[in-house]
């Protein structure tokens, strides 16, 4: 058999990917540095509709069984395995190849290797992919960036078997250049990290200061998810929150460790909010929270010395969770907006040409951060491709607008009664300084001129100022390179 592509890498992802692309009629070629998974691939091939799915010996034997110009995804740990994975391969192919790393990888990595493979004419992609084991297998979110003659190369494959949604609109298209992809699916997973984040507050807010059980939190999970929060994360919460332990009965949920973990793509995006001097406080607190989080053993010792209020605040339950619903939403369009304005940024900075519309549409569907608020989202950036911010569509401000005021129950609540609800509170707190036309910068600029000389503009008249604030200050003469640095 030639076949029409190969994939190197069988983990669980793998696996259900390669067996995704022959579900849909591609013939695929698959390896893997233990022989034993590729016998599992070919065996599950078989037992799930003997699809027309082939396992190889070596690295040769595989690259002998495409057609060309050979099509290539791996799918293994990002950093060193994939360079070994690279070069591994590239001997075996040839000019006009294309290879394709769905992995989660630091985009400066992926220009590194497009640069490093262009001498042998060998094309490079790279491509984010979420969805975990079940969108890998039934139709993930895939987002492409590399050379666009391959990415064309590839888009037969790649729309047929992502994920689709509305009127067949594949969760896939062409992000641009290389980088583009991976830059893309890092955002989405900081949106992820925000979004998980902001649930958990409002399911500690449930079960701390209303004292809802388990079921019924997962009821009002599973009512909220037929409103305009349904989405695939308020799924798995309501889910996650009914299931008990077979063994015992005690619900699977009190006994996790409230210890998280994390793969390092939330931190690349805080990371890169800062490069590009875009504010994004609800991905960053959300990571924070996951630092916190770790130092299990510290914060049991503070809670025997820090005090939190004693006197709590008096509730109506109907109507703090009809708050929560709000605060939720408001705070998930705020996290949106950040995450866009990182991309925005990047691109036009980079020259992706990076469509914001097209990210909403690739994550409406088969990711893990999926929800019925991408579609209206996908139709703000359409209208409005150079939207400077989600939150003054017209559609999101009305929604606000409408909203706020709950939204600040909300985080009034959290604070009287001791519950830390970072993501909730910075949330709002990006809400209220965007939309104010004067901020408090005025002060620190002037501190900064009073301390460093740094300069300052005026409200009343153009031109770089410098005030001698006191007798100890001088005149700094010509004012035209103390901005120099500034990002």
């Amino acid at each position: 058999m030639s076949c029409d592509i190969g994939l190197w890498g069988l983990a669980v992802m793998g696996q259900n990917f390669a067996l995704n692309m022959a579900s849909h009629g591609f013939s695929v070629c698959v390896g893997n540095r233990s022989p034993a998974k590729v016998t599992t691939t070919v065996e599950r091939a078989k037992a799930e509709g003997d699809l027309p799915l082939v396992g190889s010996t070596d690295v040769q034997d595989f690259c002998s069984q495409l057609s060309k110009p050979r099509k290539v995804v791996i799918l293994v740990q990002a950093g060193k395995p994939v360079d070994e994975t690279i070069a591994k391969l590239t001997e075996f192919m040839e000019e006009g190849d294309i290879i394709i790393d769905g992995g989660n990888e630091w985009y400066p990595n992926t220009i590194r290797r497009g640069e490093e493979l262009k001498p042998k004419g060998i094309h490079f992609i790279g491509m984010g992919i979420s969805g975990g084991e079940e969108g890998a297998r039934n139709g993930p979110s895939l987002m492409p960036g590399g050379p666009k003659d391959a990415y064309d190369a590839i888009e037969p494959i790649i729309t047929k078997c992502a994920a689709h949604v509305g009127d067949n609109e594949a969760c896939t298209g062409y992000c641009g250049p290389l980088g583009a992809g991976n830059y893309v699916k890092m955002v989405h997973n900081g949106i992820e990290y925000g979004d998980m984040q902001l649930i958990s507050e409002v399911y500690d807010l449930m079960r701390k200061v209303l004292k809802m059980s388990n079921d019924e939190m997962a009821k009002v999970f599973e009512e909220w998810n037929s409103t305009e929060l349904n989405s695939y994360l308020i799924e798995i919460t309501y889910k996650i929150l009914a299931k008990k332990d077979e063994t015992d009965d005690t619900y699977i949920v009190d006994v996790v460790l409230d210890k998280t973990g994390m793969k390092g793509t939330g931190r690349w995006t805080v990371q890169e909010a800062a490069e590009q001097s875009v504010a994004a406080p609800t991905i960053a607190a959300s990571l924070d929270t996951r630092y916190i989080s770790a130092r299990k053993d510290e914060r049991v010792k503070a809670s025997n010395i820090l005090e939190g209020p004693i006197q709590l605040p008096t509730v109506d339950k109907e109507q703090v969770l009809t708050d929560l619903k709000n605060a939720l939403y408001c705070s998930k369009i705020v996290s949106y907006a950040q995450g866009m304005n990182i991309i925005k940024a990047a691109s036009d900075k980079k020259e992706w040409g990076v469509d914001l519309s097209q990210c909403a549409l690739m994550w409406r569907g088969g990711c893990i951060i999926r929800a019925d608020l991408l579609g209206k989202i996908q139709n703000a950036f359409t209208t409005t491709p150079d939207l400077p911010n989600l939150m003054v569509d017209p559609a999101f401000a009305a929604e606000l607008n409408s909203r706020h005021m709950a939204w600040r129950r909300i985080v009034g609540l959290g604070v009287a009664s001791g519950i830390g609800c970072p993501t909730l509170c910075t949330s709002l707190t990006y809400y209220d300084q965007y939309r104010r036309e004067s901020l408090p910068a005025n002060l620190v600029q002037a501190q900064r001129d009073f301390f460093g000389g740094h300069t300052y503009e005026r409200v009343d008249k153009e031109g770089t100022f410098h005030t001698a604030w006191t007798d100890a200050h001088k005149d700094l003469g010509d004012l035209s390179g103390r901005t120099a640095g500034n990002v």
